[in-house]
C-alpha cells in the first residue's frame, strides 16, 4: 500500500494516466480507411461531395475555435479541456456511425475541427503536474505512447480489412469503445494547480550550493532549504490536492519574472549572489507594471510575441514551419481521396493502414536520428529546408503523375518522412533560446499561421464555393507549392552560407594585412 501511495503522489501517476489516455484516443483502426468507408455502401457519398463539401468544414471550424480553446485550456488548467476533447471525439465517432447525409457529415467535420483544436490540452497538461527535472522523461513517454497508439490502430485496421475480419461499421464500433475508455481515464487525471500563462506558480529555491534541477536526474534533491512560492494571477483553491509547482533554478525564475528569457543581450537580467546568504540582487530596474488578471496575461503574450518574432533567425524558421505545416496538413486531409481516385477500393484491397503505420515509424526514426547529427544548422539550415522541401515537392509529383498506387504510397511515405525530419530541426532551432512559455507561444502562433493559410487554400482551391478543383489538379498545386518553398529557402540558404564564409575569412585577411604591415616596417628599419 505504501508503494501505491508513493506512486499516486509522484510524477509517474499523472504520466501513466495521460499515456493511457493518449493511447486509447489514437488507436483509430478506421481512420486510414475513412474515405473508402464514406464512399462505400455504408454512406454512399461521392468523391466530389467529400472533397468539395464535407472535408473543408473541419479546416474552417478548426480555425474558428483554435484561439478561444488555446486560451481556455490554460485558464481552465487543462483537465476540463481534456475531458471536453474526449467528449467531442465521442460525438464525432458516434455521428460517423449513425449519420449519413451531406449536412450531417458536415456537422461531423465541424466537431472534428473542435477535437483537433482541443488536442492542445493533451500536449500541455503534463508540464503543469510534473516537476521540471522529469519533463524530458514524461514528454518522451507521452509522445511514444501516442505514436504507438496510432501505429497499432493503423496496423490493426489493415489486418481487419485485409483478412475481412470486421466490416467498416464494426471497426468504427470498436473505435467508439476505445474512446469511451479514454473518456473514463480523463476523469481520473489530477487537477493541476498551475498553468503556463494564467495561473503561473514559480518556486524560488534559496540554496547554499550549486544544484541543477534541469538535468533530468531522477534522484531526489538533497539539502534543499525552505522553499518560497510566488503565485502570479491566481490563488489556488483549498480543494485542489494535486501536484505542486515544479521547482526551477534562479535563471528560470529571472526569466519568469521578466516574462520569459530575453532574445537579445541588451534585455538580459544581470544578477549577483551575495556571499553565502543565498540572497539575490538585480542590477536592472523592475519591469513596468502590467494590468492585473487576464488583461495582463494578454498584454504580456503580445509583447513576447513581438519580441520573439523580431529575431531574424527565429522568424525564418517560423516562416518555414507555417508554410510547410499548411501544405503537410492539406496533404493529410486529402491523400485518401487521391488514393481512391488512382485505385478505387471497390476493386482493390487497399493498404492505407499499412502505409500510414510505415510512414509514421520511418518518420519517427528519421526525426530521432537527426538529434545525433553534428551540423551547424545556423549556417546550413536554410539550405536543408530548401533541398528537402524540393524533394517533398518531387514526391508529390510522383504521387500524381505515376498513376500507380504503389508509387503513390512510396511517394507519400517519402514526403511524410521529409516533413518530420525538417519539422524536428525547426523545433530544435526555435526552442534553443526560448523559455517554456515563449516556446508554447511560438508553437501556437506558427500553427495558427499555418491554419490561416490552409483555410485560404481550402476556400480557393478545394471548396465548392471556390474553384472546386479535382483531386489531381489539387495535388499538382500542392507539389508546386512545396517547390516554391524550396526555391525561396534554397536561395536564402546560399546567401546565408556565403555570408558565413565571408565572416570567417574577414579575420584571416585582417591578420594577413597586419603581418604584412609589420614586415614592411621591419624592412624599412
Amino acid at each position: 500500500m505504501e508503494c501505491v501511495k508513493t506512486w499516486r503522489t509522484g510524477w509517474a501517476y499523472p504520466t501513466t494516466l495521460l499515456c493511457a489516455y493518449g493511447f486509447f484516443t489514437t488507436v483509430k483502426p478506421l481512420e486510414p480507411f475513412l474515405t473508402p468507408y464514406l464512399t462505400g455502401p455504408d454512406k454512399n457519398l461521392t468523391i466530389e461531395q467529400l472533397t468539395n463539401q464535407i472535408y473543408p468544414v473541419s479546416t474552417y471550424s478548426y480555425l474558428a475555435v483554435l484561439v478561444p480553446v488555446f486560451l481556455l485550456t490554460d485558464w481552465l488548467r487543462y483537465k476540463p479541456v481534456i475531458v471536453f476533447h474526449c467528449s467531442s471525439l465521442l460525438v464525432t465517432t458516434g455521428m460517423l456511425l449513425w449519420l449519413d447525409s451531406v449536412p450531417q457529415m458536415q456537422a461531423t467535420q465541424f466537431f472534428y475541427g473542435v477535437v483537433m483544436a482541443s488536442e492542445v490540452a493533451y500536449y500541455s497538461y503534463i508540464y503543469s503536474v510534473v516537476d521540471l527535472r522529469h519533463y524530458r522523461k514524461a514528454t518522451s513517454y507521452c509522445r511514444a505512447t501516442q505514436l504507438l497508439g496510432y501505429t497499432v490502430g493503423s496496423v490493426l485496421g489493415q489486418l481487419l480489412v485485409s483478412f475481412g475480419l470486421l466490416s467498416y461499421h464494426y471497426i468504427l464500433v470498436f473505435t467508439l469503445v476505445l474512446i469511451a475508455l479514454a473518456w473514463g481515464v480523463s476523469w481520473l487525471l489530477p487537477m493541476p494547480q498551475r498553468s503556463m500563462f494564467f495561473h503561473q506558480r514559480v518556486k524560488m529555491q534559496h540554496r547554499s550550493g550549486t544544484e541543477d534541477e534541469e538535468d533530468g536526474n531522477d534522484q531526489p534533491v538533497s539539502d534543499v532549504p525552505k522553499t518560497v512560492e510566488i503565485c502570479l494571477n491566481h490563488s489556488a483553491s483549498p480543494d485542489d490536492t494535486s501536484h505542486t509547482a515544479a521547482p526551477v533554478d534562479m535563471a528560470t525564475l529571472q526569466g519568469a519574472a521578466s516574462r520569459g528569457r530575453s532574445l537579445s543581450s541588451s534585455s538580459s537580467t544581470k544578477s549577483s549572489v551575495i556571499g553565502g546568504a543565498g540572497t539575490e540582487t538585480c542590477a536592472d530596474p523592475p519591469p513596468p507594471a502590467e494590468p492585473a488578471g487576464c488583461v495582463g496575461v494578454l498584454v504580456r503574450l503580445w509583447r513576447d510575441f513581438l519580441q520573439c518574432y523580431s529575431t531574424p533567425g527565429l522568424l525564418r524558421w517560423s516562416l518555414w514551419w507555417a508554410l510547410a505545416t499548411c501544405g503537410y496538413n492539406q496533404i493529410l486531409n486529402y491523400v485518401q481521396v487521391l488514393w481512391e481516385h488512382i485505385e478505387p477500393s471497390s476493386n482493390f484491397t487497399v493498404y492505407n493502414g499499412g502505409v500510414e503505420a510505415a510512414s509514421s515509424l520511418f518518420g519517427a526514426t528519421t526525426a530521432y536520428a537527426i538529434g545525433f547529427t553534428q551540423v551547424d544548422w545556423h549556417q546550413w539550415g536554410e539550405l536543408a529546408l530548401g533541398s528537402f522541401s524540393g524533394m517533398g515537392g518531387g514526391a508529390l509529383y510522383l504521387m500524381v503523375f505515376s498513376g500507380n498506387i504503389w508509387a503513390c504510397y512510396c511517394g507519400y511515405v517519402l514526403f511524410k518522412c521529409l516533413y518530420m525530419l525538417l519539422i524536428t530541426i525547426a523545433m530544435f532551432q526555435i526552442a534553443a533560446d526560448l523559455s517554456m512559455e515563449r516556446y508554447a507561444l511560438i508553437f501556437g502562433a506558427n500553427n495558427f499561421g499555418a491554419l490561416v493559410l490552409q483555410t485560404v487554400i481550402t476556400a480557393v482551391v478545394v471548396d465548392s464555393g471556390g474553384l472546386s478543383l479535382d483531386i489531381v489538379t489539387q495535388f499538382i498545386i500542392y507539389g508546386s507549392y512545396f517547390c516554391v518553398i524550396a526555391l525561396v529557402f534554397f536561395v536564402w540558404g546560399v546567401y546565408n552560407a556565403v555570408s558565413h564564409k565571408r565572416h570567417r575569412d574577414s579575420p584571416k585577411q585582417t591578420e594577413v594585412t597586419q603581418a604584412d604591415l609589420c614586415s614592411d616596417v621591419q624592412h624599412k628599419f
